[in-house]
């Protein structure tokens, strides 16, 4: 699914394409779980996009190191 967000860093519109559901939005979206428990299966930089827009390139930019990948 194509995940499209404005950055709060740059102002800049991207997008990404995540293996998500309709479901897993709803669930994210509504409330019902937090972002980790709703989206299990992506990356915590996939995760940061989704819930903030801030992309892995302005993370790196911003804090001098890389986030944290893994899954």
């Amino acid at each position: 699914m194509k995940i499209t967000r404005q950055s709060p860093i740059s102002g800049e519109t991207n997008e990404i394409n995540v293996d998500v559901t309709d479901e897993q939005i709803f669930v994210y979206l509504n409330g019902s779980k937090p972002i980790q428990e709703a989206f299990p299966n992506l990356t915590a930089s996939e995760r940061e996009f989704i819930k903030t827009g801030i992309t892995e390139e302005e993370w790196k930019l911003l804090f001098g190191a890389e986030k944290e990948t893994a899954k």
